[in-house]
């Protein structure tokens, strides 16, 4: 699923791309919010819709036409609840139905717009701690001790600033890295086994996409669609490098900011289309 949406996505964003990062990203927003909403359409009961709705303001007129009367108000006020609940249960399905397209197309906006490439800093430069990029390492339970045999390969251009800090208690690794040229490729992870993981970075110019973590199971594959999850069978957990979050301007930065552009350009270009596609909601 992952391949099949990153090809089409690679296929529609790349004339869009011409055009600058935010352009690409509010298109693709507007666009999803008006599929979203005509496949809503015809996933939900349309007229019982309709039908709760107008029976909830018809509670509502009969509370103020006989607001003196508290049986009346009162029994008006549980028809109102009832007919809500009833409301919230018709829209609950379709809703559940496009959570997962929701979240496919949100993840790839997330790793091609969240993240900059790490900064390449000059050779003689002396960076403080804290300033490089963070990679950690997480094995999964059984095999947190051979965490002790963990080696880091690092492609040219990419050095360490600190340490291979090993904790096997915890069955994690950590080590701040900088780059001092331009980088495209893999760090390395071997353990003494010889199993085997990379995790990708991108240094200097931006990768089309980029995520700073690798994982295991089917929400990793479903957050970070830019690398392939590491085996079911891999001595491997995580492996996360921390990358600079894009600059969103008004927004918040990162993840966080294309989240936030997300939801409101959607919900924007769905409210535009909403009674000239007659959609019930």
């Amino acid at each position: 699923m992952n391949r099949a949406a990153t090809s089409i996505f690679d296929l529609l964003l790349r004339p869009l791309d011409r055009l600058g990062f935010p352009f690409g990203l509010v298109v693709v927003s507007a666009v999803f919010g008006v599929l979203a909403l005509i496949a809503f359409k015809y996933l939900s009961a349309q007229k019982r819709i309709k039908a709760t709705k107008a029976r909830i303001t018809g509670h509502l007129i009969e509370i103020r036409i006989y607001q003196d009367d508290l049986a009346i108000v009162g029994k008006a006020i549980g028809k109102v609840l009832l007919r809500n609940l009833q409301y919230l249960s018709l829209n609950l399905a379709p809703f559940a139905i496009l959570a997962l397209p929701f979240a496919v197309v949100l993840a790839q906006l997330v790793v091609r717009y969240g993240y900059e490439p790490v900064r390449v800093r000059a050779a003689d430069e002396r960076v403080l701690p804290g300033r490089g990029a963070m990679l950690e390492v997480e094995l999964a339970g059984a095999h947190a001790d051979d965490v002790r045999s963990l080696k880091v390969e690092l492609p040219e251009g990419l050095r360490p600033i600190s340490p291979l800090l090993r904790v096997p208690a915890e069955g994690r690794a950590y080590q701040e890295l900088v780059a001092v040229a331009p980088v495209r490729g893999d760090v390395g992870l071997v353990l003494a086994d010889g199993s085997r993981a990379t995790k990708s970075i991108a240094a200097g110019s931006p990768a089309r996409t980029m995520q700073p973590e690798r994982g295991r199971g089917f929400f990793s594959a479903l957050l970070w669609p830019a690398e392939p999850t590491l085996p079911a069978d891999s001595p491997f957990e995580r492996v996360r490098l921390d990358l600079p979050e894009r600059s969103m301007g008004w927004f918040p930065d990162g993840p966080a900011g294309v989240l936030i552009v997300f939801l409101v350009v959607s919900m924007a270009a769905g409210l535009l289309v909403l009674k000239p596609l007659r959609i019930q909601i």
